[in-house]
């Protein structure tokens, strides 16, 4: 039990240094806005300033009226018009203020979603394999947006609650020392009630963070593949995952809430004892002559506005720790390792001369995959990639791409090793056509010229002809204007417009992974027609399952287990009767 405890303790502490940490991680996305602080906690004074001065006046309006023998009516009224005068102005103030709260609190969240955005596309791609895209969605969305609830109600309170806190205690020196320090000894112990349940809390808010990432990860992965859920009748099965992390986001909702709402109750109970501890002494003062009955009423509002900023702020920490645990994981987000550093050099005008001198590359670093894997492909060479699943196909295209960089060993384009130029010029060099075609929600004419933005109707179109995408483009109702999104489209429309696309830009290499795999066999003749246009005097990688599509080859690599184990021609490793053979032949033999 006692190591339990202290290992209870010890993540306690470390979860409190991190929620520290993070409060420093916003307060500097926070400096860029100084202007905007320094204004709001200017304004927080005056309208604090403002409400504090309105108790004397209405204690001098309390002594008019209980002044012996009369009532000074004339004083009474100026006291009340000042008042009436003060309560506009210190409306405004705090009108104003909470437009300036909105806008530093709103931009300062823009900042930190546009940095984790940013942050997104720096990425390596081993970090998105590790995460699931419902959980980094969440980061970036839902728990960006629990952060900015959190910052404007904390701007709020806490400006006004700290500067009104100060004030009061100001203004009650002046009235009677002795009750003031009555106050301040009493609050140390509604700071320790406040902060023993906050330690705490901020592990359960953590938690419920981590599993609406899940619940969202789940959510995002049944919505995306319904048609497959419903065709395996898994709706069952998915619905009770949902129902274990609904209840698990409730139970840890629950207990983060009935904990941190423990606060408020426990911290208006100590100031209630205060304020009764000041009415008591009051009362013991006006009867020694110290204190007039208007003074203690100044007195107990004082004693009233000094302890609502501690309520306030207690109502405030759930929300806050709420908000530090929601941005602790969008910074671990943002600090996140990104993939090294890019150089600025960019690759020039190539013709096409791909090499891969010895490269070794594993996803695993304890298990090798790829090995020792030696090419070289000659400006407009057609090499054809093929294997069974796994063999590392894709895996060889992501590496030309620089999309994961080899553990050790070359890949030269036209003699520069491509780790020292840009990615985004080595990029630009290859055209590339995926089995797993995507489309942005957009135009067709914007998804086309999605790689040259600044291209005319007239390529566009040409590039549309050679594709065979023009023939469905022009039935749509708006041509090129029309509006699509990922569903707009039949899975075979959508990979002739990534093949358009790729036809539009004209790149000194291609890379064709399954990229007729979605297409009925008679368009599939039109477009290897265009393809061989296309490939003429291009380097091309072809990855390909069905090996009758790759018969016409320069060169044939044939891959399995991370190496490549023969390569020639398709009439050479046929000859050789080889794994080629008896994969090109197990496509042509009848079952059944």
């Amino acid at each position: 039990m006692a190591d339990k405890a202290m290992k209870e303790e010890k993540k306690a502490a470390l979860l409190n240094r991190e929620s520290a940490e993070t409060f420093r991680k916003v307060l500097r996305f926070i400096g860029h806005y100084r202007i905007l602080l320094v204004l709001s906690i200017l304004l927080a004074a005056v309208s604090v300033l403002l409400q504090l001065y309105v108790p004397i006046l209405f204690g001098e309006a309390i002594d008019g009226i209980a002044a012996a023998h009369r009532v000074d009516f004339a004083a009474v009224g100026r006291a009340l018009s000042r008042i009436l005068v003060l309560v506009v102005l210190c409306g405004l103030a705090n009108w104003i203020m909470n437009q300036i709260n909105n806008s530093l609190t709103y931009r300062v969240v823009r900042d930190i979603r546009a940095r984790a955005i940013r942050q997104l596309q720096r990425l390596p791609l081993s970090y998105l394999d590790r995460h699931s895209t419902g959980d980094v969605v969440s980061r970036v969305i839902a728990d960006v947006d629990q952060l900015s609830d959190g910052l404007l109600l904390g701007f709020t309170q806490l400006f006004t609650g700290g500067i009104t806190i100060l004030g009061t205690i100001v203004f009650m020196l002046g009235k009677s020392p002795l009750i003031t320090l009555l106050v301040l000894v009493m609050t140390p112990v509604s700071f320790q009630v406040a902060g023993f349940i906050a330690k705490r809390s901020f592990t359960m808010f953590r938690r419920q963070s981590e599993t609406r990432g899940e619940q969202t990860a789940l959510i995002e992965e049944v919505i995306g593949n319904e048609k497959l859920v419903q065709a395996f009748g898994c709706e069952e099965r998915f619905s009770a995952r949902f129902a274990r992390l609904n209840e698990e986001l409730s139970e840890c909702s629950l207990r983060a809430i009935f904990y941190s709402s423990l606060t408020n109750p426990c911290t208006r109970a100590v100031n209630n004892v205060i304020y009764a501890m000041v009415a008591i002494a009051g009362c013991f003062l006006i009867l020694a002559g110290h204190l007039t009955v208007g003074g203690l009423s100044v007195l107990l509002s004082y004693a009233n506005q000094y302890m609502k900023p501690f309520n306030d702020i207690s109502a405030v920490v759930t929300e806050l720790q709420n908000a530090m645990a929601c941005a602790a994981r969008v910074f671990e987000l943002i600090e996140a390792e990104p993939e090294t550093a890019s150089p600025r050099t960019a690759l020039p005008p190539v013709s096409g001369e791909v090499e891969l001198s010895e490269a070794a590359f594993s996803y695993d670093k304890t298990r090798p995959f790829i090995e020792d894997l030696t090419l070289r492909a000659a400006p407009g060479t057609r090499v054809a990639i093929v294997g069974p699943t796994g063999c590392g196909k894709t895996t060889l295209i992501n590496l030309l791409m620089r999309f994961y960089d080899t553990d050790s060993g070359e890949i030269r384009v036209d003699g520069h090793e491509i780790r020292s130029v840009s990615r985004a010029s080595l990029r630009r060099s290859f055209g590339m056509v995926l089995q797993d075609s995507w489309l942005r929600s957009g135009t067709v004419r914007e998804n086309i010229a999605f790689g040259k933005p600044e291209a005319t109707e007239e390529e566009i179109i040409a590039a549309a002809k050679e594709a065979h995408s023009w023939s469905f483009i022009r039935r749509m109702p708006e041509g090129l204007n029309t509006v699509i999104g990922e569903d707009s489209l039949s899975q075979g429309q959508k990979q002739l417009l990534c093949i358009t696309r790729v036809m539009l830009c004209l790149p000194p290499m291609l890379i064709l992974d399954e990229a007729t795999s979605s297409i009925d066999t008679r368009t599939e003749l039109f477009i290897q027609s265009a393809f061989n246009k296309l490939m003429e005097g291009r380097t091309c990688f072809v990855v390909a399952h069905r090996l009758s599509t790759i018969r016409n080859a320069d060169l044939i690599l044939v891959m399995r287990d991370g190496k490549i184990i023969e390569r020639g021609t398709h009439e050479s490793l046929m000859a050789d009767g080889g794994f080629y053979r008896e994969l090109y032949n197990s496509q042509f033999v009848r079952t059944g």
